[in-house]
């Protein structure tokens, strides 16, 4: 069995079906909208800086993904951030190109200066997140996420959070453990905002959790597994969205218990 179940977390979002309030890019609302229905999770998007915290105090968790930056988003963002925090309620930050312009690397350190309770990002954003130099391309990355590794677990231990580098292998650290998974497939990549999905559907994961840690590695798992699942029988990218969506749906504790490769250990 391994060490930590993802299938145990995918059937407490499914008993609860938390509400996740995300503060997303225009190219990702739809298609975060479907993963996160498809996963078993509640999903909205509130973006209006009149409202944005007031929603959020009503959400089990938040997300914040600076795709499509403006200062009234900015400001929503941050507002809710804070709401979400005096609830008591997790957040995720998803960096998106975070080290493309100066106004995103200024929002990135504002908001990082909120502690998010969880960082996801490809392997660039979080190098650049940290500071360092990397190989970002827009909204790619250049960089495998082992690169990352060192960047991820400063992260985490400056923000006492959760870094989840995702990339062909996934690396997810708390700064006192390290998991490496494995999974997905070539076509994910393809298809536009899946990984801003994911970071909705982590949202949705740590939405009552005990452990971040556990709950990130479970939700990564689980996207690693349908991806899986969904290449066996897409022909392209278009009929790949549609069975991803499908496998999300119908993923069980079987297909993670056959498929799920992670391996966790302690952070160096």
């Amino acid at each position: 069995m391994l060490a930590i179940d993802p299938a145990a977390h995918l059937a407490r979002v499914r008993e609860t079906s938390p509400l996740v309030h995300n503060i997303t890019n225009h190219v990702a609302m739809n298609s975060m909208a479907n993963v996160l229905l498809a996963i078993g999770a509640s999903p909205a998007m509130v973006h209006a800086r009149e409202e944005a915290a007031e929603f959020t105090a009503l959400a089990a968790a938040l997300t914040v993904n600076i795709g499509t930056l403006s200062p009234h988003w900015v400001e929503a963002m941050e507002a809710s951030v804070l709401a979400a925090s005096e609830v008591g309620h997790p957040w995720v930050l998803d960096p998106v190109a975070v080290g493309a312009t100066r106004y995103r690397r200024e929002t990135g350190a504002r908001l990082l200066a909120l502690a998010p309770d969880v960082i996801r990002g490809n392997a660039s954003e979080i190098i650049a997140l940290a500071g360092q130099a990397g190989g970002g391309r827009g909204v790619d990355s250049t960089d495998p996420a082992e690169a990352a590794r060192d960047a991820a677990i400063r992260l985490a231990r400056q923000t006492d959070g959760v870094i989840a580098v995702t990339g062909k292998v996934d690396l997810v650290t708390d700064g006192r453990r390290i998991a490496r998974l494995e999974g997905g497939h070539p076509l994910m990549p393809r298809v536009t905002t899946l990984g801003c999905a994911l970071t909705g559907v982590v949202a949705a994961f740590l939405a009552g959790a005990d452990d971040r840690f556990e709950a990130t590695v479970a939700a990564l798992a689980c996207y690693a597994v349908a991806g899986e699942l969904a290449g066996e029988v897409a022909r392209g990218p278009g009929s790949f969205a549609v069975a991803f969506l499908d496998a999300l749906f119908h993923l069980d504790g079987e297909a993670l218990a056959e498929r799920a490769r992670l391996e966790v250990d302690d952070a160096p």
